[in-house]
């Protein structure tokens, strides 16, 4: 069971999951503060 568990920790896999979640919190951060400034600009207009 335990030599099962330590298979699983592939740092390989776990450096692209890592990345990808890094990469997909950076584009959410990028939408909101798009969607942030469009409002901005709406509302001077």
């Amino acid at each position: 069971m335990i030599q099962n568990n330590f298979s699983l920790v592939d740092w390989g896999m776990g450096a692209a999951l890592i990345g990808v979640f890094a990469v997909v919190c950076v584009i959410l951060v990028l939408v909101v503060l798009n969607l942030m400034n469009s409002d901005k600009k709406k509302n001077e207009e």
